[in-house]
């Protein structure tokens, strides 16, 4: 199954996609520069690559950034079955991954890594759901 899983922040969409067996990859970030352009690009990315499932990363302490986040993905248009992952300091250790290789982060790449740690617990978690 084609998965792939998004880091919604407040000014980039972090993405990583796992499209055979357990390769998870990070993508390029979406800027947002409102949240119609950014559910679009969402939108044809998730068309582009042929994505059948969508894991979307939530934190389990904050409400107000969880009803954004649902928000959100209500704008979506979303043809495909998609999950909450807990994601909580995910973009934390995005960033310890990243020490030292990253001068600027505004260009989304620590925001694409949270999305591929979000991925990579999702199927971890699913993994020991069938054993």
């Amino acid at each position: 199954m084609k998965l792939a899983s998004i880091d919604i922040g407040l000014k980039r969409i972090g993405i990583a996609i796992c499209l055979t067996s357990d390769i998870i990859t990070p993508q390029n970030a979406i800027i947002r520069k409102n949240r119609n352009q950014a559910a679009n690009e969402v939108n044809s990315f998730l068309k582009e690559w042929e994505i059948e499932k969508l894991i979307i990363g939530i934190p389990s302490s904050n409400e107000d950034t969880q009803n954004r986040i649902k928000h959100f993905t209500n704008l979506l248009e979303l043809e495909i079955p998609y999950e909450f992952q807990e994601e909580n300091m995910s973009s934390i250790e995005a960033e310890d991954l990243m020490k030292g290789e990253i001068k600027y982060k505004r260009d989304g790449r620590i925001d694409s890594i949270a999305a591929k740690i979000i991925l990579e617990r999702y199927l971890l978690k699913n993994k020991k759901d069938k054993i």
